[in-house]
């Protein structure tokens, strides 16, 4: 994978997963709830980590955390009602899972904050 195909990955995924925080605020036409319940929270860690992800800052472990976050999403809310993920609404956990497991395991390359402070 060149450099710029991979920063392009990272900045589109961590970007996207920003955009998906920010929904559950009632923001690009979500539902609201309410930040203390278990989706608020979640939303607060999707938009803290997807911006740090998206500029490349302390890139490895905001994306590792992301990874387990959407993989805890996946076993806990979407399993349960089917094992297939296209039935259970469970592909986009899936996807952002082994993404920012990618992201985590390759570092945050270039065009980021991390390779900028060295």
């Amino acid at each position: 994978m060149t450099s710029i195909t991979f920063a392009l990955f990272r900045i589109v995924f961590g970007l996207v997963w920003v955009l998906h925080g920010l929904q559950k605020y009632g923001v690009f036409g979500g539902n609201p709830v309410e930040v203390g319940s278990l989706m608020g929270i979640a939303g607060l860690i999707e938009i803290v980590l997807g911006t740090l992800i998206t500029v490349g800052l302390f890139t490895r472990p905001a994306a590792f955390l992301a990874s387990g976050q959407m993989a805890v999403a996946y076993f806990t809310s979407h399993l349960p009602r089917s094992i297939h993920p296209l039935q259970n609404g469970g592909e986009p956990a899936l996807l952002f899972c082994f993404a920012f497991l990618f992201i985590a395991a390759y570092g945050a390359g270039i065009l980021s904050l991390d390779t900028r402070r060295g």
